[in-house]
């Protein structure tokens, strides 16, 4: 890794860290749900799916990657606080809300990213 990569990555790994602690500091419920981290993770899903297209659109260089990818929104996201939530509702016996949590986290994510995908080459088209 070069210093200029490395510089990107830290500085998208702060900003999505500090953006990730700004949304942690207001619990969301959903039901019986704190839906902060599916927030989260649904936001930062969106976002690498609008980067992806706009980076091979716009030709953008590889190392924006580091800065938005894999450090903002890499920082942003989180699997272990999803999975530590898992775990504590099953400890509390939340079967429900387990299974209502990893199904929303998953399907929600991987919707946000391909949305964000159709909805930025929609925007581009219309642009042409």
């Amino acid at each position: 890794m070069k210093g200029i990569e490395f510089i990107f990555l830290g500085l998208g790994a702060v900003l999505g860290a500090f953006l990730r602690y700004k949304i942690a500091s207001y619990p969301l419920l959903l039901g019986n749900l704190v839906s902060n981290v599916l927030l989260v993770n649904i936001l930062g899903s969106f976002i690498l799916g609008v980067f992806s297209v706009l980076s091979a659109y716009l030709n953008l260089d590889a190392r924006y990657s580091f800065l938005v990818a894999m450090g903002f929104c890499g920082s942003l996201t989180t699997m272990s606080s999803f999975a530590m939530e898992s775990v504590n509702m099953i400890d509390n016996r939340q079967f429900l809300n387990v299974f209502v949590n990893v199904i929303a986290n998953v399907a929600l994510s991987l919707l946000a990213v391909y949305g964000g995908r159709v909805l930025i080459s929609h925007i581009l088209q219309s642009t042409n």
